[in-house]
């Protein structure tokens, strides 16, 4: 067992690989190598990996064992607002069930009474709506990586749930994708600047203003809802937006900067004559503000605008243009389109 100092840092902690080297069933040497953050965590990893390693526990290994390792593991793999979507996931639909089995015990009739179970199951967010097939679909995906997890390690020979099979739905029809043709953002768009204009009137405010702005860049550029609430004015550069970070926001109101979705997400984008005007008189109402800067952000200042009012907005934009309602990341289709 080996904790080797790595270059690199995630959220200023020191990166570290751990190492255990050990013999499986049939005798044959194996090494199972993990990437972990801070001072502790690599500690505590190398040691829960040991634990679960020994005959003995391997025998016995829990569900909930078997989870505390896989998020330790997972944290630092994937973004913070995925991590809370597995760990959501995990917690409220498969936890409660299963996490005082023994993985060999895990059969696939206990799997196919869980399926029956989750099909009663309703929306943690929406207690009074079932989940949907597309969530309970999700749900398993996340089950089945835990499980593929734990063959990954050897603790089972093989994961039951590619016995059972994922959810179906054999009614649902192919979802089409939605999106605003220019002439249906040209309704919807008017009504967001209208709105802003009669706020701006009664209060003085430039705050619906944001709004209006906000949709222009979805629409015009393509870029999804974080990376627009992220942008400052010192990611503009003549015509080009430079993205280079997102912002996830956390259901009690929190909200921090993270990396975009990818790599490839990192970009620098072209702006089409009416988004550059757009910005440029949106620039002027926040220059006419005391306390201006290119820190702030483009659509809201100090703060970035809430994901629930910009549902909100959104839903009341098209309510006033008559227009269908679309999701936020249908914007994203509309400026494909």
């Amino acid at each position: 067992m080996h904790i080797y100092k790595m270059d690199g840092k995630k959220d200023g902690l020191q990166k570290y690989r751990v190492r255990i080297n050990f013999t499986d069933s049939s005798g044959k040497s194996k090494q199972i190598d993990r990437v972990a953050y801070g001072k502790e965590t690599p500690k505590e990893l190398e040691r829960q990996l040991a634990y679960n390693l020994s005959d003995e526990t391997i025998k016995k290994i829990t569900l909930q064992q078997l989870y505390d390792e896989y998020i330790a593991v997972k944290k630092f793999e994937v973004r913070e607002n995925s991590m809370r979507t597995i760990i959501g996931r995990l917690e409220l639909y498969i936890l409660p069930k299963f996490k005082d089995y023994k993985l060999n015990k895990i059969s696939s009739s206990e799997l196919q009474k869980w399926k029956q179970y989750i099909e009663t199951c309703t929306n943690a967010k929406k207690p009074k709506e079932k989940l949907s097939s597309s969530m309970k679909q999700n749900i398993f995906g996340e089950f089945r990586a835990l499980m593929n997890y734990a063959v990954k390690l050897e603790y089972i020979p093989r994961n039951p749930l590619t016995v059972v099979g994922n959810f179906r739905n054999p009614y649902k029809n192919k979802r089409e994708m939605d999106f605003y043709t220019p002439e249906k953002f040209k309704k919807y768009i008017q009504a967001a600047k209208k709105q802003a204009e009669l706020s701006e009137q009664s209060t003085g405010s430039i705050y619906e203003w944001n709004f209006y702005v906000f949709f222009n860049i979805a629409f015009y550029t393509g870029m999804r809802k974080g990376e627009i609430n992220a942008l400052k004015w010192s990611d503009i550069d003549d015509n080009i937006i430079h993205v280079r970070r997102s912002i996830a926001q956390k259901l009690k109101g929190d909200a921090r900067e993270t990396p975009p979705k990818n790599k490839s997400s990192v970009r620098d984008l072209q702006m089409p004559l009416p988004l550059i005007n757009i910005l440029s008189e949106h620039q002027k109402r926040y220059k006419a503000i005391d306390g201006y800067s290119d820190n702030l952000r483009i659509c809201g200042g100090i703060k970035c605008l809430r994901d629930t009012t910009i549902e909100k907005r959104n839903e009341k934009f098209a309510d006033i243009a008559n227009v269908k309602k679309i999701r936020i990341h249908d914007f994203r289709h509309s400026h494909a389109s």
